[in-house]
C-alpha cells in the first residue's frame, strides 16, 4: 500500500434523507480524495435514493450506486453484501487491492480521517507479513442531532477498555465501531461469508483481525458520531456500579437472562464453527466459554460471563 492507493468506502443507507448529504459531504471534502464511494440502498422508502442519484450524477468518478432492488438486509447484512461485491468487482471499480472503509449515514468525518487511516495502515503492514489481516480504527467524538458536543471521546464516554483488544476478550465485547474502521483485502477475503448470526459486522471483523492478523487502535477521534432517534445501536454513556445501583450479586443470582449475551453466545459458536481448526487451544476455550452463555438460566448465564471475562 502507498498513500496513493484507492480506497473503496462503503456505504449502506436506509431512510436517511435527514442527514445524508451532510455524510456526503464531509467524505468529498477529505483531504484524501482517491477514493471510491460504493453505495447500496436497503430497500428506503424516504427521499435517500433521489439523494444519492443527485450526487452520484454530480460526481460520476467518485461515487458508485448500486442498482436498486429494493431488498432490506438489515445493518450488517448491508456491509456484508458490500465487502463481497467490492471483493468481487475490484477491478472494475478501478481498485488495485481492496482497501476498504466503513460509512454510516448520519455522521460526518473529520477532513483528514482517510488520510490519517491509510497512513496507519502502511505502517501497519510494514510492520508485519503483507498478507496478515488487518484492522485500523479510531475513537470519534458524539455529538447530537444538531452537531453540538456530547462527549469529546466515545471510547471513554461508553467506559470501553479499548486496551482489551484481544481475541478473548473481543469475544465478549465489541471495541470497533465499525464507522472508524479501516480493512485491507486479507481481513476482507478471510472474514467472507460474515456469518448471519453475527451481531454485527464490525464485531466479526475484530475477531478475524484479533485471530488471524492485527488490529490497530488510534487514540484519536475522526468521526462526529452522531446520536438520534433512529440509531442502529448508539452510544449509552457508563454507568459505574455504585452502592445506590443494583448489587453485583443480587445482579449475578438474578434468575432473568440477559438477551444480548445469548446472541453473543451464538455468535461465538458460530465463530468457533466457522474457523475452529484454525485457532489455538486457548482461542478455542475462549469461544466454548462464551457459548455457554447460551444457557437461559440467569445465575448460570452470568457464571459463564465471569469465567470468560477472566480467562
Amino acid at each position: 500500500m502507498s498513500n496513493q492507493t484507492k480506497i473503496a468506502v462503503l456505504l449502506s443507507t436506509y431512510n436517511g434523507e435527514r442527514f445524508l448529504g451532510e455524510q456526503l459531504n464531509s467524505l468529498l471534502a477529505q483531504s484524501y480524495s482517491n477514493f471510491i464511494l460504493v453505495v447500496r440502498d436497503d430497500g428506503s422508502s424516504d427521499g435517500t435514493v433521489a439523494i444519492l442519484e443527485g450526487y452520484a450524477l454530480a460526481n460520476p468518478g467518485q461515487i458508485h450506486l448500486l442498482p436498486r432492488d429494493d431488498e432490506n438486509k438489515g445493518a450488517s447484512g448491508g456491509f456484508a453484501f458490500l465487502i463481497d461485491y467490492v471483493l468481487q468487482n475490484k477491478t472494475a471499480i478501478g481498485l488495485e487491492s481492496a482497501y476498504m472503509m466503513f460509512c454510516d449515514q448520519d455522521d460526518t468525518w473529520f477532513p483528514d480521517k482517510i488520510e490519517k487511516q491509510v497512513a496507519a495502515m502502511i505502517d501497519a503492514e510494514a510492520d508485519g507479513d503483507s498478507a496478515q489481516a488487518v484492522l485500523v480504527h479510531s475513537d470519534l467524538e458524539v455529538v447530537s442531532e444538531q452537531n453540538t458536543m456530547i462527549a469529546k471521546s466515545l471510547i471513554r464516554y461508553q467506559g470501553l477498555e479499548i486496551e482489551r483488544n484481544s481475541f478473548e476478550n473481543l469475544v465478549i465485547s465489541n471495541l470497533v465501531t465499525g464507522c472508524t474502521a479501516l480493512i485491507n483485502e486479507a481481513l476482507a477475503a478471510k472474514a467472507l461469508p460474515i456469518a448471519a448470526n453475527a451481531i454485527m459486522h464490525d464485531w466479526w471483523l475484530g475477531l478475524i483481525a484479533a485471530a488471524f492478523g492485527r488490529i490497530v487502535y488510534m487514540d484519536i477521534p475522526l468521526v462526529h458520531y452522531r446520536q438520534h432517534g433512529n440509531n442502529t445501536i448508539g452510544a449509552k454513556e457508563f454507568a459505574k456500579v455504585s452502592a445506590v445501583n443494583m448489587s453485583l450479586w443480587r445482579r449475578i443470582l438474578t434468575r432473568k437472562p440477559n438477551d444480548h449475551l445469548v446472541e453473543v453466545a451464538i455468535q461465538a459458536a458460530e465463530f468457533r464453527r466457522c474457523y475452529g481448526a484454525q485457532l489455538s487451544a486457548r482461542q478455542r476455550l475462549s469461544l466454548r466459554l462464551c457459548s455457554g452463555m447460551g444457557i437461559k438460566i440467569g445465575i448460570v448465564q452470568r457464571l459463564m460471563y465471569r469465567l470468560a471475562r477472566r480467562f
